[in-house]
């Protein structure tokens, strides 16, 4: 079709200043979500990953996820309420954000990542672009945080003392770490108590709608800290987990029930390619700024 010189040079000009307005082409915003004893906004952490990601990506909107009116209530509630009460209240907070109407990303940090994934699994007109947790606990922990290998009897016998409150409806509806508190000596017990991660993992019953859910995400990236004192098994952070009733041999996200049975949808997810698994040499949470700009920011949410 042939179009007039005037109009050409008219549709060229109406072009470039839409693309100049930022209405065409704005980068995908972003959600945080952190960890225990963490915030969203600490200038040493969260705040500090905020400010990387807009100095990286201009005129991105990040939105860091906090529940309570300050930042030391917030520190409070990764301790104590009712998580999925919690996860309920974050559903409405990011649905009311005009920012967030359409696509975005998210990163959750540490336990932030798991509840993320509840969101995604959970809350309708959530629409979640790349999944991306960073040391999140997604087959639960079974062991306290730096009870390492020179302290294992130690740490075993603090741990099946545990088991006698962690799955306490009290205990389970008052402290957020027991949510994700996963025996192996007691799996069925675990399946049948456990009020957020036997849900979200579909270790109950199958809900349809997660699997969906899950299958609308473009990417689910797990990172694993290969030196981790305070996730136990670390293998966790990519849905490995001990074998049933014994806690030391480790079965791999491949061996396990979640990937054989694809209760979650998540082999269908890995057949697809996007499940990316990633790892870091360090600690906990431990990373430099380089990695994170190189491996998180330019690989998924440029």
């Amino acid at each position: 079709m042939f179009v007039p010189k005037k109009h050409f040079l008219l549709l060229f000009f109406l072009s470039f200043v839409y693309t100049l307005s930022g209405v065409q082409g704005d980068p995908t915003p972003v959600v945080l979500w952190h960890g225990m004893g963490d915030s969203c906004c600490f200038s040493f952490s969260l705040g500090a990953i905020k400010k990387l990601i807009e100095k990286t990506i201009p005129n991105i909107y990040v939105y860091s996820i906090r529940l309570g009116n300050n930042e030391v209530e917030d520190v409070e509630h990764s301790y104590f309420g009712d998580i999925n009460e919690q996860i309920e209240e974050v559903c409405q907070q990011l649905s009311q954000i005009e920012h967030l109407k359409n696509e975005y990303n998210a990163i959750g940090f540490s336990q932030g990542a798991q509840f993320l994934r509840a969101v995604v699994q959970r809350c309708p007109n959530i629409r979640i672009k790349n999944l991306i947790s960073l040391g999140g606990q997604h087959q639960g922990v079974f062991g306290l945080p730096n009870c390492g290998s020179a302290k294992r009897n130690v740490c075993n016998y603090i741990n099946r003392l545990i088991k006698y409150g962690a799955y306490l409806p009290f205990v389970q509806d008052n402290f957020i770490q027991a949510t994700y508190w996963h025996d192996p000596y007691q799996e069925e017990e675990y399946k049948s108590k456990s009020t957020f991660i036997a849900d979200i993992n579909n270790e109950r019953y199958i809900n349809e709608t997660y699997k969906e859910n899950l299958q609308k995400l473009q990417s689910m990236v797990l990172v694993k800290f290969e030196k981790d004192t305070m996730v136990w098994p670390r293998e966790s952070e990519w849905f490995g987990f001990y074998k049933p009733g014994q806690g030391i041999e480790v079965q791999t996200f491949e061996e396990s029930d979640l990937y054989r049975k694809d209760r979650l949808g998540l082999r269908t997810l890995y057949e697809m390619g996007k499940m990316h698994f990633l790892s870091v040499p360090g600690n906990h949470l431990q990373f430099t700024e380089n990695w994170f700009v190189d491996n998180i920011i330019k690989a998924y949410l440029l």
